[in-house]
């Protein structure tokens, strides 16, 4: 049974690794960010929800270390990355998990390792039945970017803005939210010196041409930082999806965006 024929059409948000965590410290968790982010989520009321969140402090430091996203070299210390990385994300969604559930919202995790291989990288096969049951019931899928299986590498690294994208895609979402610790999309890179200007509005035409010059401010970050988090979140555009990105540092902008109340922020539609 599709999506369309339950009735579904949810609203996409992913909590950014840069926000839950403290990017600096390596397996630190931002836990006034995450009970606060949990907040806003129960008071927004959003019907049909999903929540991604991203690695941050947890996922990305081991991922690096152990070349995870290139793939299995054959190496036995590898094998052992994987799962470490794997349990460092069990670890932090955990803790995602336990906020929710201290504000009310039937959240149920999960494990894209569980139900995703990918192929060179790009998802090949996700099992969509959780969701719609879950959906169903009137509870919360919560996922998380993930050390996944790949038909080609062995296994690699499964960044949330994929999954959110393929996601939104599948289940033909109302609308994406990103959270991230920038007001938006920038001209140019806001952590560095110099006049900034926010990109409050663009197509699909446009968000194609500020690929280039949008750049990751993160060195640990291999899931791509912002360049990766802008070409991951094309299909979903191209497939109509509105997108919007808040800085989910500052309080109230995720909740707002999520009531479709003004914001400031980065909205990005096909046309």
């Amino acid at each position: 049974m599709k999506a369309s024929e339950l009735n579904i059409k949810p609203t996409v948000v992913k909590l950014g690794g840069s926000v839950i965590t403290h990017k600096d410290k390596p397996l630190t968790a931002n836990l006034t960010a995450i009970k606060r982010l949990a907040k806003e989520i129960a008071e927004a009321k959003t019907p049909q929800l999903i929540i991604v969140h991203g690695g941050g402090s947890f996922g990305h430091p081991l991922a690096k270390k152990y070349a995870i996203k290139e793939g299995y070299r054959g190496e036995a210390s590898q094998l052992l990355g994987f799962t470490e990385t794997h349990q460092a994300m069990v670890t932090l969604n955990n803790m995602v998990l336990e906020a929710l559930i201290q504000h009310n919202i039937p959240a149920l995790t999960t494990a894209p390792s569980s139900i995703i291989v990918t192929k060179s990288g790009r998802i090949t096969s996700m099992a969509n039945e959780p969701f719609r049951s879950i959906l169903k019931i009137g509870s919360v899928p919560l996922l998380y970017g993930d050390a996944v299986l790949d038909s080609d590498k062995g296994f690699t690294i499964l960044s949330g803005d994929q999954l959110v994208t393929s996601i939104a895609i599948q289940f033909g979402a109302e609308k994406i939210i990103i959270g991230i610790d920038e007001d938006g999309l920038f001209t140019t890179d806001p952590k560095k010196p110099g006049p900034h200007n926010l990109i409050r509005k663009c197509t699909l035409q446009e968000l194609m041409k500020l690929r280039k010059q949008v750049k990751s401010t993160n060195t640990n970050d291999v899931t791509g930082g912002m360049q990766g988090k802008v070409a991951a979140l094309t299909p979903a555009i191209e497939a109509g999806i509105p997108t919007t990105i808040v800085n989910a540092s500052k309080p109230q902008r995720l909740y707002k965006a999520l009531r479709g109340q003004k914001v400031t922020g980065t909205f990005i539609q096909r046309e």
